[in-house]
């Protein structure tokens, strides 16, 4: 029983082995069916010796068929029969890991009123074909997006024109790009896989075509480019034609020349024609036998009868050059009414119901006849003429740009709008660029041709209108690095009479030198169309007539509508939509050459208008600020970034280590910056006010946070220009200041000050004083400088300011000091908070000297020739009160000063006679050392006034208490105490 048991367990594993081989098994005919294993090892004999073997039980066998051809390198594949069976007509084309699937199918009936061919192209790319999920709240794709609209225009232009005239029945198209790689633009293998399509259905079509897209790298053309070539690609061409004529161009350039353009059309359409053999092949293998539509065609008795009675009206309306569009509408719909009334007299019921059509078939005809016959066009231009122009920039002066183009009544109003680089355009595409930053919307309302509508979603004529005239002007804009600006173009049209399209090239081209974009030249456009003659016998054209500028009719009864967009130096932008069966590529190339000369009539007009683009923060432009920041920073700035737009009005956006801050006008600009760099923070530099909020208060100043978080010490002697006795009584916590950077101390702290930022006070006798006010950039500390002072025989009169205990302090402008000026007071706090460096000479007050003020409060200087000689002058001497700061408060008594010993130098002046507060800078006296401390010494002048010298930074000199020096003023510090240097 065991033994059984484990036979049942071992077949079971060696079932479970068996698996289905990977792919089906190609047979002859095009069958494919899922075979066992060991039926797949002997396929290959067993089908060259019987007839494959009917499927196992409970297996379905998929009958596909594929056919494979290679175009530039690449391998392209057509395959049907396994997906979507029950379509009219499916293909799946395949480029390397790129997979589209195309079906068709029609409507049974077609309404008995209709007249037009309702085809519907639905081109669609869902995420999961790159493994994405959607973004949008319901995690669904939502409504097409513009590269879908423009992609169903794609696959709609080339195909159109080849369904049979009558057939009417509605025919739907839809398009599912089932995988991508990225490398391959899946629309170019959408056109082809819809052609296949409908070759393989029951739909009367006239195909196949072969669509192929044609890029340029370094002057070599390469054949359907990967989207990575493309971005170094000169050109984009797109492609589509039967085997022998074109059927649509659509490009993209970089101001290709017509020549180049010309040879590049060639090259495509050799290469295009190889994707329509394929196709044959396919259809003979898979297709299905065209179906017996019902075609609406009037017949050729009541063609006849209308047109006998509508002619002759129609050429007296079409002769008579002076009628307007809409005065020439009316004309024409009394005619079409006349001949109406007459048919339902006579109850003619068939001729009623084809009426309109057959009334605008006879009205094409007239039209074209006096065109190709006689050369005469409607509105009685020469066929190579351009319509009068009509050019205005900055037509709204508020807003960025704006400008107005007219050409004939066609007018078209562009506007421009400057934004953020975050302002891009996001695009949800699954190739091609994440954002795109120059966009060009085109707006058709329906009073532009005095009509009643309503205004829905995308459109997509204005789509595609609007694309066309962005790829024009694309090419001259500078590049990111130049101006990171997104730039917005909105295109309405005002009145339509043929090619707003263009006339929006033009329009925008102005209205972006008005905003002061700086492109590199002018963008026009132009179209060109074509009345040709059909031979009935061979259906080839036998005569044909190129017509420049166009009006809206022309295009309507035309054979082409050829719109070229470019430069003087060449093209940037083609658009060709044909309404026959195809065109020759050779008339194609004719009509650049007049599309060029009409292209540089009108650059030469708008250049007259504006020429170069006017500055960018001029009238209402906005400004722009690009800031760089490290990645800390930056976290910082995220969270407070809405904070900031709100308070400010500004657009703030952060990204790739950058912060980009537009605004619309200056002082929005400033306030943000201000906003930014208070929260995040830059670079410290000494001389820039910068805004902090009071973190801590001590006895000695405050402590201040700015900067994005650095904190500065606000010292109490920089507080204000007035004596402050409290901290606490000018500023408090919380309290949100300006401060300027006046240096570091030395342990490396940075120094802010207050009064730096606020101006000085200048008393009675200031305003009375002949001498020069300080420049703006001077800091206003202490006594006057050299400069600012009277000579040596003028009277001069510092004023004075009192302070409480009732000494006086001179006050003057001098520059801000370049060393770090501390008051006696204050070095002794610094030695009590370091310690002690030494132990320190003890030494007493020295006795008071009397001096004799000089009358007039002149100043007395002594000569170099008296000081050589040793001659001193006598001195009347009186009693003082000496300054609080270095002294120790007592009245000091007359003395006399020593004169020095020795010659002095001859390049110092000799020392000064002078009276209390009567010093300045640059005056060179004769001092005693007071005190010795860490940091400098405190000197005792001639009259017990007490100055300061800060010993250098390479150490302390040998000095003794008592010892006399000769030394110069050079500088005051926040009190007006004098600082020294010496001279010996």
């Amino acid at each position: 029983m065991s033994m059984a048991v484990a036979s049942l367990r071992f077949l079971a594993r060696r079932r479970h082995r068996i698996r289905l081989p990977a792919a089906p098994l190609a047979v002859p005919g095009g069958r494919a069916a899922f075979l066992s294993s060991a039926a797949q090892e002997e396929a290959p004999q067993a089908a060259a010796e019987a007839p494959t073997p009917p499927p196992a039980p409970g297996r379905k066998v998929l009958e596909s068929f594929r056919e494979e051809f290679e175009i530039g390198g690449r391998l392209i594949a057509f395959e049907t029969g396994k997906i979507a069976r029950f379509a009219n007509g499916s293909v799946v084309i395949s480029m390397e890991d790129t997979h589209v699937l195309s079906t068709v199918a029609a409507a049974k009936s077609s309404e008995p009123v209709r007249d037009f061919l309702p085809l519907t192209v639905d081109y669609q790319e869902k995420q999961y074909a790159q493994g994405v999920i959607p973004t949008t709240y319901m995690r669904r794709e939502g409504a097409p997006k513009e590269r879908e609209l423009l992609c169903g225009r794609i696959i709609d232009r080339p195909i159109r024109p080849l369904f049979p005239p009558g057939f009417y029945h509605e025919v739907q198209i839809m398009v599912n790009v089932l995988s991508s790689d990225g490398k391959q633009d899946p629309d170019v293998m959408a056109a082809n896989a819809s052609s296949a399509a409908l070759m393989l259905s029951d739909i009367p079509w006239n195909g196949p075509i072969g669509v192929i897209r044609v890029g340029r790298i370094d002057g070599k053309f390469i054949l359907n480019p990967t989207v990575d070539e493309l971005g170094l690609s000169d050109l984009n061409l797109i492609y589509a034609c039967s085997r022998d004529k074109t059927l649509m161009i659509d490009v993209q350039a970089r101001e290709i020349t017509e020549r180049d353009l010309q040879a590049g059309m060639k090259l495509a359409h050799s290469e295009a024609v190889k994707c329509i053999d394929p196709q044959i092949r396919l259809a003979k293998r898979a297709g299905k036998e065209k179906k017996e539509y019902k075609i609406s065609l009037i017949s050729d008795k009541s063609y006849e009868k209308i047109r006998t009675l509508s002619e002759a009206p129609i050429e007296e309306v079409f002769t008579d050059s002076a009628y307007g569009k809409f005065e020439r509408g009316e004309a024409l719909e009394q005619i079409t009414q006349s001949v109406k009334a007459k048919l339902e007299e006579e109850n003619d019921e068939d001729s009623l119901k084809f009426l309109s059509k057959a009334v605008d078939t006879v009205r094409k005809q007239v039209i074209r006849k006096r065109i190709i016959e006689k050369g005469l066009r409607v509105d009685g231009r020469q066929l190579d003429e351009v319509r009068p122009l009509y050019c205005e920039s900055s037509t709204y002066p508020v807003l960025h740009g704006s400008a107005l183009f007219s050409r004939g009544d066609t007018q078209v109003l562009c506007t421009v709008t400057l934004g953020a680089p975050g302002d891009a355009q996001r695009l949800d595409s699954i190739v091609g660029p994440p954002t795109k930053r120059f966009m060009l919307h085109y707006s058709f309302p329906p009073f532009s041709i005095n009509e009643v509508a309503k205004r829905g979603g995308l459109n997509r004529r204005e789509v595609g209108h609007g694309t066309l005239a962005e790829k024009a002007l694309l090419a001259v804009l500078p590049p990111e690095s130049d101006f990171p600006y997104t730039v917005r173009i909105n295109s309405e049209v005002m009145a339509s009479d043929g090619s707003t399209s263009m006339a929006s090239v033009c329009g925008g081209s102005m209205a972006l030198m008005d905003a002061g974009i700086p492109v590199r030249e002018h963008v026009a456009g132009v179209s060109v169309g074509l009345v040709s003659q059909i031979d009935p016998t061979t259906g080839d054209i036998s005569n044909y007539r190129i017509l420049t500028d166009i009006l809206g009719l022309e295009d309507h009864l035309g054979d082409m509508d050829f719109k070229i967009a470019g430069t003087r130096k060449g093209i940037t932008a083609i658009q060709l939509d044909i309404k026959p069966a195809g065109i020759p590529l050779d008339i194609i190339c004719e009509s650049l050459e007049p599309a060029r000369k009409a292209r540089n009539q009108i650059l030469d007009r708008m250049d007259q208008e504006i020429s170069t683009a006017r500055a960018i923060n001029d009238g209402s432009g906005p400004r722009l600020a690009t800031l760089g920041f490290s990645s800390d920073a930056l976290r910082k700035l995220l969270f407070h970034r809405k904070k900031i737009e709100q308070e400010t009005g500004a657009r703030v956006s952060v990204s790739d280590g950058t912060v980009t801050i537009v605004a619309k006008t200056q002082p929005i600009m400033d306030k943000a910056i201000e906003k930014v760099e208070f929260l995040v923070g830059r670079e410290i530099e000494v001389g820039r006010t910068y805004k902090g909020i009071v973190s801590s208060i001590k006895e000695y100043g405050a402590f201040v946070e700015f900067n994005g978080g650095q904190q500065g010490l606000l010292h109490i002697s920089e507080l204000s220009h007035e004596p402050v006795s409290k901290v606490s009584d000018v500023v408090s916590v919380g309290q949100v200041l300006s401060l300027r950077c006046i240096g570091q101390d030395v342990r490396g702290n940075i120094k802010l000050s207050l009064k730096a930022t606020l101006p000085r006070p200048w008393n009675k006798k200031d305003l009375d004083s002949k001498d020069a006010c300080p420049s703006p950039s001077q800091e206003a500390i202490g006594w006057a400088a050299v400069e600012n002072m009277p000579s040596v025989d003028t009277e001069a009169e510092p004023s004075s300011s009192e302070h409480e205990d009732g000494t006086t302090e001179e006050v003057a402008a001098s520059s801000t000091p370049a060393v770090i000026i501390r008051s006696a007071d204050e070095c002794d706090a610094h030695d009590v908070a370091n310690g002690p460096a030494k132990k320190r000479t003890k030494v007493a007050k020295s006795s008071p000297r009397p001096y004799t003020q000089a009358s007039g409060r002149q100043e007395v200087r002594t000569a170099n020739a008296k000081k050589a000689s040793g001659v001193s002058t006598p001195r009347k001497t009186k009693k003082v009160k000496a300054e609080e700061s270095g002294s120790d408060g007592m009245e000091t008594s007359a003395s006399e000063v020593p004169a020095p010993v020795g010659n002095t130098p001859d390049q110092y002046s000799s020392p000064v006679k002078f009276q209390s507060g009567s010093m300045k800078l640059g005056d060179v006296v004769t001092a005693k050392v007071y005190q010795i401390r860490a940091y400098g010494l405190v000197l005792e002048l001639s009259d017990g006034v007490r100055g300061m010298h800060k010993f250098e930074a390479n150490g302390q000199n040998d000095f003794e208490v008592g010892q006399e020096l000769l030394v110069k003023c050079a500088s005051f510090n926040s009190k007006g105490i004098p600082v020294f240097s010496l001279l010996d």
